[in-house]
């Protein structure tokens, strides 16, 4: 829509996607007081819309429908209308998205499309997309308001009754009752290797049919199950086959940028080839970690490629000037999908020589049928060494004329019409890239991820951090919403992550201010676990306790496992019943489908196999030595602190742990239990 449209209230907010729809004819309101007060003065059902601003059927739907004059006098005539951006407000969308498979028994999606009654904010119908004309066996979008907003008047009783069993729904769906006492057993960890073996796609690697997501909690969990039996006389190298396939699969495929790096969200198809082409921060974040932990695992030089790119991708595109990270890159240029990303095979043809067309057209799938749209998207269709073969050429000279190829092709790409990027910035989506960055920085020995990491510790200090609280979002200098689970716990990994690379007393200081707010106004003393909102947020319709995975690793487990770490290391009691009290009150979810709780797993793991945790004391100039000695492979079960024997403000547990002047120390314990102190290398080489 242009300006020229008066400017409905969205025109107020800092969010990228409400702001795209503040020019629209529909009579928007952000969710908050304004908006209730009037629906239930009105008597009026409210039509929640909740999205995000790199959807690409969100933006079908805006154009469609959102902005027809025709349809926004139905939505503004029957209906008090309140768009919500899905990345701001993770509880609501977390809640509608459940009353969703609650109403329809199937998943939701987005644009969630809501239909509220007005005094108690339950919904009475819910769908996803809908089109402005009857297709796909639905109804044009104002068909259904019609019918909608004629049952909200005519059959008020049967939607009283609708909602007060969907109310008791909710209620069940969190509801704690320990039939016996629980005892903690490694059982999952086992039943979960084999569920995940039962749904990996040993064709195309990755788990399940299309599309196909990445999963990188599921692949993390295979790579820890491979570390621990590696130590055994039977190691499980069908794990890590399954892992290595995969990750070579994605970093083939079309869901990889081939030449800009970083992963889109997922495949439509099953080979990996063809993506939903938005870039979203949460997927890089992790797919960062894992690449980089898989290369230190194997060695294979693909993977460390793949995580240097992604980290480049962020450092040249997704972070700010004042440090923190952006959200995503749309899948869209006006209006079309994965067009900035598609080529025509004689635009690449004119740009490159006749010999490096001729191997680049093989490498990348161009001598093949056009794949989207009648134009080709970039995929590695034939390994580098395979091309070496084909054309008697080594692999150095291959790799050097594609790399070449590659970069001539980005820097025209850089040409076209920019995606557009959501510039705010969630807490929470920066700690898992502060912890990606932090990882590979220290596992591939690149220090510039690690200042990236830093800069972005320091813009949430700064902006999203005021009287020991967070806050979930900032843009354009305005830090708001209350913070949810998801931002303490995934900070406080992330920052823990950052400690292994280098010791800073602050940033510790900080993992324990948030450990302490997040038992004081998120734990739940009485069942176990944690609420993703605060005991002070908003009141609800429902006060999740996420526990299984989704798009993001559930915070009940982030919040175990960092409480189990922070626990042993600092001798804080508070901290490991808390953990411990999570796994308890989470057995029977983890117990009945142990693959979906991965966040979990790595809890309960290290519950029954505390984390060997290494401080290193002595000379600042001589600890990265010992430092290496710890990180020269892949040992998940161990978590190395290299703090000098100058440095200040330690809290007692490791202030205890003096350096001995001149001389390196090193002090190891496994949960509760420690060895006498290290004092050479040798011993360091068999920890985890």
């Amino acid at each position: 829509m242009t300006s020229s449209v008066p400017a409905n209230r969205l025109i107020h907010e800092t969010s990228p996607y409400l702001l795209q729809h503040a020019h629209n004819p529909a009579d928007w309101y952000p969710w908050g007081g304004e908006a209730l007060a009037r629906a239930r003065s009105d008597d009026k059902p409210i039509l929640l819309s909740i999205g995000y601003s790199a959807c690409h059927w969100c933006h079908v739907m805006a154009h469609e429908s959102f902005e027809d004059a025709a349809t926004a006098q139905v939505m503004n005539e029957l209906f008090i209308n309140i768009k919500v951006d899905r990345e701001e407000r993770p509880d609501l969308d977390r809640i509608y998205q459940s009353a969703h498979q609650l109403l329809t028994q199937r998943g939701g999606g987005w644009p969630l499309t809501v239909f509220l009654t007005p005094d108690d904010l339950y919904p009475y119908f819910v769908g996803t997309y809908f089109p402005n004309a009857p297709r796909h066996g639905l109804p044009s979008f104002i068909e259904l308001m019609k019918q909608v907003a004629g049952f909200y008047r005519e059959r008020l009783a049967d939607i009283r009754e609708q909602n007060a069993s969907l109310a008791e729904a909710l209620r069940h769906m969190d509801h704690i009752e320990l039939k016996q006492e629980v005892r903690l057993v490694p059982g999952p960890l086992d039943i979960a290797r084999r569920q995940l073996g039962q749904i990996y796609d040993a064709s195309h690697g990755g788990f399940g049919q299309a599309p196909k997501f990445p999963h990188p909690t599921h692949c993390e969990r295979l790579l820890r199950h491979w570390a621990a039996t590696r130590e055994t006389n039977h190691p499980d190298t069908q794990a890590l086959a399954m892992v290595t396939h995969t990750l070579k699969a994605m970093a083939h495929g079309g869901i990889y940028d081939q030449l800009g790096g970083g992963f889109c969200r997922y495949a439509v198809d099953e080979n990996w080839r063809i993506p939903h082409f938005e870039k979203m921060l949460y997927d890089n974040g992790p797919l960062l970690t894992l690449y980089a932990q898989a290369w230190q695992a194997t060695g294979e030089t693909l993977f460390r490629q793949v995580a240097e790119d992604t980290a480049e991708w962020v450092l040249r595109e997704m972070q700010s000037p004042e440090g923190g990270y952006y959200a995503s890159l749309d899948a869209d240029v006006h209006g079309a999908e994965g067009h900035y990303y598609v080529w025509d095979r004689d635009e690449i043809k004119a740009l490159l020589d006749r010999p490096s067309f001729e191997l680049f057209a093989r490498a990348y799938g161009l001598d093949q049928a056009a794949n989207f749209e009648g134009r080709w998207h970039l995929y590695q269709a034939v390994e580098i060494e395979e091309l070496a073969r084909q054309t008697g050429t080594s692999v150095p000279s291959v790799e050097k004329t594609l790399k070449a190829a590659r970069k001539h092709l980005l820097e025209l790409r850089a040409q076209r019409m920019a995606l557009g990027r959501d510039e705010k910035i969630l807490t929470s989506w920066n700690a898992l890239m502060i912890k990606g960055m932090a990882v590979a920085g220290r596992l591939l020995q690149r220090p510039e991820y690690i200042v990236s990491a830093e800069r972005a510790v320091a813009f949430i200090r700064s902006r999203l951090y005021r009287d020991g609280r967070l806050l979930a979002c900032s843009k354009d200098g305005r830090a708001h919403l209350m913070a949810y689970l998801d931002d303490y716990v995934f900070l406080i990994d992330a920052l823990l992550e950052l400690l292994q690379v280098r010791w800073n007393s602050d940033d510790l200081r900080l993992a324990v201010a948030l450990a302490d707010t997040v038992l004081a106004h998120f734990h739940d003393p009485a069942a176990g676990g944690f609420f993703f909102t605060a005991d002070d947020h908003e009141p609800l319709i429902h006060r999740p306790r996420p526990l299984a995975d989704d798009a993001l690793p559930a915070g009940n487990g982030i919040a175990a496992q960092a409480l189990l770490r922070l626990g042993f290391l600092l001798g804080e009691p508070r901290y490991l019943d808390a953990a411990q009290a999570t796994l308890v009150m989470a057995w029977e979810n983890l117990s009945q489908a142990p693959y979906a709780h991965n966040a979990l797993l790595l809890a309960l793991e290290e519950s029954l196999y505390p984390t060997q945790i290494a401080v290193l004391r002595g000379p600042a100039r001589d600890l990265p030595a010992w430092q290496r000695l710890c990180q020269r492979d892949f040992r998940p079960r161990l978590m190395c602190l290299a703090i000098s024997d100058s440095a200040a403000g330690l809290p007692e547990a490791l202030a205890r742990k003096t350096a001995i002047p001149g001389q390196l120390v090193a002090y190891v314990c496994a949960g509760t239990e420690c060895q006498a102190p290290l004092l050479g290398p040798a011993e360091l080489e068999n920890l985890g």
